[in-house]
């Protein structure tokens, strides 16, 4: 079991070259990957992703990756005829104290400038992606080490939700008797000792009918088995979570609304309680 919240970084140098490689992660119900990086090293783009890909199926995952080499000076190129151009429109406009003020206006437009690089793209491959493995590492490791414990807190309520079944398991039988010993009770106030026995067993059994959990009890179980086998053989869990979770709600939800004892509602509470902590833990896990 993984978080779906992460975090690595690593930084080298190499010569004249000074890389650093982040990837940090939050939740998200898909895999929604975010490489920002200079716009030279884009032909790395699907090789980044597939180390990425490697390491996480779920989040919202953001590497950065930062390059400065300062051997690379820039090649400056001014197109001195679109510049021209752009002085012959607006000269006239301009005062003689503005225009300094023109020339920088005419220096940002588009095309006035090019800047460029010149690189060894297989350099920079052979640097960043080794690079970006060995941060996908620590950055998967990162959300191992919370996804454990995630999983021993996952644990600790699906205990008492365990609990919380036994109890009802438990409690199921003594109702037949509850039920007889209410309705003779009754019989006995109107009619005194001309109670008959197969009348309020008739009664007896009509309530056991409308208000038995049986049913509900045996799909608690199963569900709460099928939630144990996610948490300890799915390494990545968190949808099928949910699905379950909200499969349990509904057992728990019938059993409160057939309940007539405080007992069992008080154990009702209970569960519904560490449900919902499940529920909110599991939009961490991956």
């Amino acid at each position: 079991m993984n978080s779906m919240t992460g975090y690595g970084y690593r930084e080298i140098v190499e010569g004249q070259m000074q890389l650093s490689v982040e990837i940090k992660s939050v939740n998200s119900r898909y895999l929604d990957l975010n490489i920002n990086m200079p716009s030279y090293l884009n032909f790395l783009e699907s090789k980044i992703k597939e180390i990425i890909n490697g390491v996480a199926c779920r989040g919202l995952i953001t590497v950065n990756i930062k390059v400065h080499n300062a051997q690379n000076n820039p090649k400056i190129n001014v197109n001195k005829e679109l510049f021209d151009s752009y002085k012959n429109a607006f000269q006239n406009l301009c005062t003689v104290e503005s225009q300094f003020e023109l020339t920088k206006y005419i220096m940002s437009q588009p095309g006035v400038i090019d800047t460029s690089f010149s690189y060894d793209s297989q350099e920079y491959e052979k640097l960043i992606l080794p690079l970006v493995s060995s941060v996908a590492e620590i950055f998967a490791s990162d959300r191992k080490r919370e996804g454990q414990n995630l999983y021993i807190d996952l644990s600790k309520k699906l205990d008492v939700l365990k609990n919380c079944a036994d109890f009802f398991k438990e409690w199921q039988p003594k109702m037949e008797n509850i039920f007889k010993e209410q309705i003779t009770r009754k019989f006995k106030e109107l009619i005194q000792d001309y109670a008959d026995e197969r009348r309020i067993m008739e009664e007896t059994a009509a309530l056991l009918v409308k208000y038995t959990i049986n049913e509900e009890i045996v799909r608690l179980q199963s569900h709460l088995e099928a939630l144990k086998n996610e948490f300890q053989n799915n390494p990545s869990p968190g949808k099928k979570i949910d699905f379950i979770c909200q499969e349990i709600n509904r057992e728990v939800n019938t059993i409160g609304s057939k309940n007539q004892f405080p007992e069992v509602g008080a154990i009702v509470v209970n569960a519904k309680d560490a449900l919902e902590n499940i529920r909110e833990q599991a939009r961490n896990v991956e």
